[in-house]
């Protein structure tokens, strides 16, 4: 294995976890809710009476918050490797996985681990189990 030295960035990484998991500590705190971004735009597709206010705020804070980079600093090139077509089908599978998972990776991820949720916990197992699997594939068996 190889570190590619001038993309390492731990400290914005470090950053960046630091403000995830002190935004959805205040979600928890504030809201009672659960930042799982799946579990939050879904709630967007049969909204109840007075939830749909938060559901589109931390949304668009999510669609913002680019923006707000910009301000500081050009954002970084975006380089994509595949067509439309399979970056459309891996969308659908991960919006599937995500219904049958019963919530995404943030919401298992981060939340249910910090909640101590055996059921984030298995789930949270499952997704890097099949993430080791699916790049073991993609790198040693067919060699990409």
């Amino acid at each position: 294995m190889r570190i590619d030295w001038l993309h390492f960035t731990p400290w914005a990484s470090l950053a960046g976890g630091i403000l995830i998991g002190l935004a959805a500590a205040l979600l928890l705190l504030a809201n009672g809710r659960i930042a799982g971004i799946s579990g939050i735009l879904g709630g967007l597709l049969r909204p109840a009476r007075g939830d749909v206010a938060w559901r589109v705020a931390f949304l668009g804070g999510l669609f913002l918050a680019p923006l707000a980079w910009l301000t500081l600093r050009a954002m970084p090139p975006a380089q994509i490797d595949n067509s439309p077509a399979l970056l459309a089908a891996a969308g659908l599978l991960v919006g599937l996985g995500t219904r049958f998972g019963s919530g995404c990776t943030s919401g298992h991820g981060v939340c249910g681990i910090a909640r101590l949720s055996p059921r984030s916990l298995a789930a949270t197992a499952c997704f890097m189990a099949a993430g080791i699997v699916t790049v073991f594939i993609v790198r040693h068996v067919l060699g990409r």
